[in-house]
């Protein structure tokens, strides 16, 4: 199983709702929250807006992916930074982590009076 049923399931998993349950809150009975997950039936708009204020991504239900987290309380330069971090692969991420790690255990060993 693929698509917005299984990622509805998924979100009602990862949230902890039995089907009855999150059909409740998206006004639905269980057997078509069943019908949704199982993709014979898709859901319609009022009942995605009734479920994403209780934490349900509904842009993931509905592309895929999952919508973007804001970091708050970074500077430019670091927004900046995180932004082009996120267009690497995870080859060249894993290699930015080694190298801010290794910084940073040599800046707390060499020079102790400096925070990081």
């Amino acid at each position: 199983m693929s698509g917005i049923g299984a990622r509805i399931r998924e979100e009602r998993e990862r949230l902890g709702l039995s089907q009855r349950a999150f059909g409740e809150i998206g006004g639905v009975e269980a057997n078509a929250q069943g019908k949704y997950e199982n993709g014979e039936r898709t859901p319609k708009a009022d009942y995605l807006a009734r479920v994403a204020p209780r934490g349900v991504d509904v842009l993931y239900v509905l592309t895929g992916s999952r919508t973007p987290v804001p970091i708050v309380g970074l500077s430019e330069n670091e927004e900046w930074m995180v932004g082009s971090y996120r267009t690497l692969g995870k080859e060249e991420q894993d290699a930015i982590c080694r190298l801010t790690t290794t910084l940073a255990e040599y800046q707390s060993s060499y020079a102790p009076d400096k925070k990081p």
